[in-house]
């Protein structure tokens, strides 16, 4: 799928927006520096940079896992840097994440690692006696989304990359989220594979009409698979522009010589 096939999106109110975010860890200096970041209703945005130059850091910062030195971070509704624990489990659970190491249970099916991802409102009783008829009919609802329901059954580690992967993202949408980050969702996979994921990461977006913020570090598969891209360096952004006015020429300066140790 070629980006900015939807220019509408961004017409659309943001479901997050940071403005002027400043974080520093412990007293130290910072690692993210006035950093403004809207994301729309079913938008891709690539965020761009190398490591240490924050972009962990900010994806962090949007479920509270990151200090907020100043500025504000605003997500689905939630103040993030007032929130109370209740108020950040009820945010992590409308956040949807996918990351680079999948996260799976190995040992258990794919199917029940689907549905560990409806735990935050499964109750109780439901943990001690296992999930709902409701909840399997999704998790094999969303298994077919992603295609691989034929391995329902099969522990998630006799899996490839790419198909575990794609469990991780059925899981993700198992909480019905209103946001999608996914950090280096393609680190670990071929090139082959990695245009599959992330051209599923973008049909979400845009058929749930959620925003999905997808942290990468190659040039080419951000062009091809977002709608816009944010680039961070040494905790700045440096690019922040529609995918189709942007080259990998333009985006070459934020690679321009190596990130001093930190944060990624």
């Amino acid at each position: 799928m070629t980006a900015n096939a939807e220019p509408t999106t961004a017409a659309r109110p943001p479901l997050v927006t940071v403005q002027g975010l400043k974080v520093a860890y412990d007293g130290g200096p910072l690692v993210l520096d006035g950093v403004h970041l809207e994301l729309h209703p079913g938008e891709t945005v690539a965020l761009l940079g190398s490591s240490g130059s924050g972009k962990s850091t900010l994806m962090r910062s949007l479920t509270g896992f990151a200090p907020v030195t100043s500025g504000s971070v605003h997500v689905a509704g939630y103040d993030v840097a007032n929130l109370r624990r209740g108020e950040l489990r009820r945010l992590r659970a409308d956040v949807g994440q996918v990351f680079q190491q999948f996260n799976l249970v190995g040992r258990l099916s794919v199917l029940t690692n689907v549905l560990t991802g409806a735990l935050h409102d499964a109750g109780p009783v439901n943990l001690a006696g296992g999930f709902s008829a409701a909840h399997r009919r999704r998790a094999m609802e969303l298994l077919d989304r992603v295609g691989i329901a034929y391995k329902a059954k099969e522990q998630a580690r006799s899996l490839s990359g790419g198909q575990q992967q794609r469990v991780a993202i059925a899981r993700a949408l198992m909480q019905n989220p209103k946001v999608m980050l996914a950090d280096e969702p393609v680190a670990s996979l071929d090139p082959k594979l990695s245009h599959t994921v992330l051209d599923l990461l973008q049909r979400i977006a845009r058929e749930d009409g959620i925003p999905v913020l997808v942290s990468l570090h190659v040039l080419p598969l951000a062009l091809r698979h977002s709608d816009r891209i944010v680039g961070l360096r040494h905790g700045e952004v440096l690019v922040s522009a529609p995918t189709a006015q942007l080259s990998t020429e333009q985006l070459a300066p934020l690679y321009d010589g190596d990130d001093e140790e930190g944060e990624d």
